[in-house]
């Protein structure tokens, strides 16, 4: 991500709809497990982060860009900066990894979960979030610096692929996909934007609904999957 985004993203992300939501998500999936060693790969401005110090986790962010690790430091986070597929870590030495829309900005994701799978203890957990579908593919994802959108056997297989057993998978963003369809038709860069009051209230009180409604089998803008190091 462009360190212009990384700030963009920053000044938004405590208020904007879309990032509201996805820290509750986070927040969702934490419940269950008990709180150890996290790190937040790909963390950009460290919103999940504080989500998971917010939880008891003992977390740092990592970030690639000198530009996201320098947000992250403004926000009092500790943030080591590394490449993704090549973490600075001992093996074995985390409880919990949450990689929030980063694999599909890597050219070798293969690596990246390696790597997680390599440094996760025994019993760990891994978080990940990525956009789905080759048909939304638009603009936006150019802007954003994305390689690929995923399916779901295709995450599945690459996290299964590198030791991982699923725990949970389930689409995101059911609800609004329609529309973010027909607007990335004419997309011309990136949607990351500062929607007025009353359409960020609304497009959060939709998105919100999917904690109830049972959409998560079906298509969405997103995927996210709970997976586990077992041996």
């Amino acid at each position: 991500m462009e360190g212009t985004e990384v700030r963009k993203l920053t000044e938004l992300e405590d208020r904007h709809w879309w990032y509201r939501e996805r820290r509750s998500l986070l927040a969702r999936s934490l419940a269950g497990l008990t709180p150890g060693d996290a790190l937040d790969v790909g963390a950009a401005g460290g919103g999940n982060t504080r989500v998971l110090r917010a939880h008891g986790w003992r977390a740092a962010a990592l970030e690639y860009g000198a530009e996201g690790a320098q947000v992250c430091a403004e926000r009092g986070i500790d943030v080591l900066r590394a490449d993704a597929t090549r973490l600075p870590l001992a093996p074995g030495s985390l409880d919990l990894v949450v990689a929030f829309d980063v694999l599909e900005h890597l050219d070798d994701d293969k690596a990246a979960a390696s790597g997680v799978f390599e440094a996760l203890r025994p019993g760990g957990t891994f978080l990940v979030a990525v956009p789905c579908d080759m048909k939304l593919w638009s603009e936006h994802d150019v802007a954003v610096g994305h390689v690929r959108r995923y399916t779901r056997p295709e995450l599945v297989g690459l996290l299964e692929g590198v030791g991982f057993s699923i725990e949970d998978v389930r689409s995101w963003m059911v609800l609004l996909r329609p529309a973010v369809q027909l607007r990335r038709r004419s997309s011309s860069g990136s949607d990351l934007d500062d929607p007025p009051a009353w359409l960020n209230r609304s497009l959060h009180a939709v998105v919100a609904l999917e904690r109830w409604l049972p959409v998560g089998n079906l298509p969405g803008v997103s995927l996210l999957v709970k997976a586990r190091k077992t041996a």
